[in-house]
C-alpha cells in the first residue's frame, strides 16, 4: 500500500487560535499527529477576523505575498502570514485579504448573521492555499480539506490545477461536519467561481440557481476521493449524497485509534 509521506491540511479553524469547536480541535490535533507518524505537514488557515496576530505572533512572509486574485472582477490582494505552535512544532500558514477577512468573523457576524459573501471569501481561499502552495514548491500526496471554506479546493485541484505538477498526483479528502447556515448565495457564484477549466455548467451541474450553503458540501464531495465524517450526527443530505455518488467514506470516531485510521484512509485512496 503507498504511503501518504506528505499531507495537506486546509483546515478552517485551528485552536489555539479561535474558540474550541468541534472542527478547530481537530484541526489543532490533526497535524500534529501527523508529524508524530513521520509525515511532512503544511496546514492552511483563513486569518479570521477574531484571530489575534500580535498574541500569536503572526508575521507576513513577503516572499509568498502580494498576488492578486480576480473575483468578480475586482482584484483582491493575498496575504499570507505565518505563526508557530511551539509546543507542537507546527507552522501554520494564514489566508488574509482586508476585504475578506480582516474584521470579520466566520461563517456569520457577531449577530448570528451570515455574510452574504461567503461565497468569494471560500473562492477567495481556496485559489489562495493552492497558489501559495505552488510557490512553495511542496507537492502533497493527500489534500485534507475541513469545513465549508475549504469546499472550492477539491475542484478546483481537479479541473484548473490537474496538469500543474504540484497536485497532479495529489488526492483529496474532504471532512464533512454537522454545520449550516440558512442562507444563500447571489445567483453569480458559478460566474465568480469560474476558473481555467471550470465553467459555469460544471458547477450548475452540482449546485442550484441561487446556491444554497448545502450546496458548497455537495461540491466538495463530488470532486473528493474520500470522505471523513467528524460529526457523530450528519445531515441526511450530505449521507445521501455520498451514496449517490459511491465515494469512499470513513465513518465517524472518537477515540484514540481514528488518527491511525485516517492515516489507513489516505493510503487506501493513494
Amino acid at each position: 500500500m503507498t504511503e501518504a509521506k506528505k499531507v495537506l491540511f486546509v483546515t478552517q479553524a485551528i485552536t489555539p487560535y479561535v474558540p474550541e469547536t468541534e472542527v478547530s480541535i481537530l484541526g489543532r490535533q490533526l497535524p500534529q499527529a501527523f508529524q508524530e507518524f513521520g509525515t511532512e505537514v503544511r496546514t492552511f488557515m483563513p486569518k479570521w477576523g477574531n484571530v489575534n496576530e500580535r498574541r500569536n505572533q503572526l508575521h507576513e512572509v513577503i516572499r509568498l505575498s502580494g498576488m492578486n486574485l480576480i473575483i468578480n472582477d475586482s482584484d483582491h490582494p493575498l496575504l499570507i502570514k505565518v505563526a508557530s505552535i511551539q509546543q507542537a512544532r507546527i507552522q501554520i500558514y494564514f489566508i488574509d485579504n482586508d476585504d475578506y477577512f480582516q474584521e470579520r468573523l466566520m461563517a456569520s457576524d457577531a449577530s448570528g448573521n451570515a455574510y452574504v459573501d461567503n461565497d468569494e471569501r471560500a473562492i477567495f481561499y481556496a485559489r489562495g492555499v493552492l497558489e501559495t502552495v505552488k510557490k512553495l514548491r511542496w507537492c502533497p500526496d493527500i489534500i485534507h480539506c475541513q469545513g465549508w471554506i475549504s469546499s472550492f479546493v477539491p475542484m478546483y485541484v481537479k479541473l484548473a490545477y490537474k496538469d500543474d505538477p504540484a497536485f497532479r498526483s495529489s488526492k483529496i479528502v474532504f471532512s464533512a461536519y454537522d454545520e449550516h447556515y440558512d442562507t444563500t448565495f447571489p445567483d453569480d457564484l458559478a460566474v465568480k467561481a469560474t476558473l481555467k477549466g471550470v465553467s459555469c455548467d460544471v458547477i450548475h451541474n452540482l449546485v442550484g440557481n441561487p446556491a444554497s450553503f448545502d450546496d458548497l458540501y455537495r461540491l466538495a464531495i463530488a470532486y473528493s476521493d474520500g470522505v471523513i465524517l467528524n460529526s457523530a450526527q450528519n445531515p441526511t443530505f450530505i449521507t445521501d449524497f455520498i451514496a449517490t455518488h459511491n465515494v469512499p467514506v470513513l465513518q465517524y470516531l472518537d477515540d484514540d485509534t481514528r488518527f491511525e485510521a485516517y492515516r489507513q484512509f489516505y493510503n487506501s485512496i493513494l
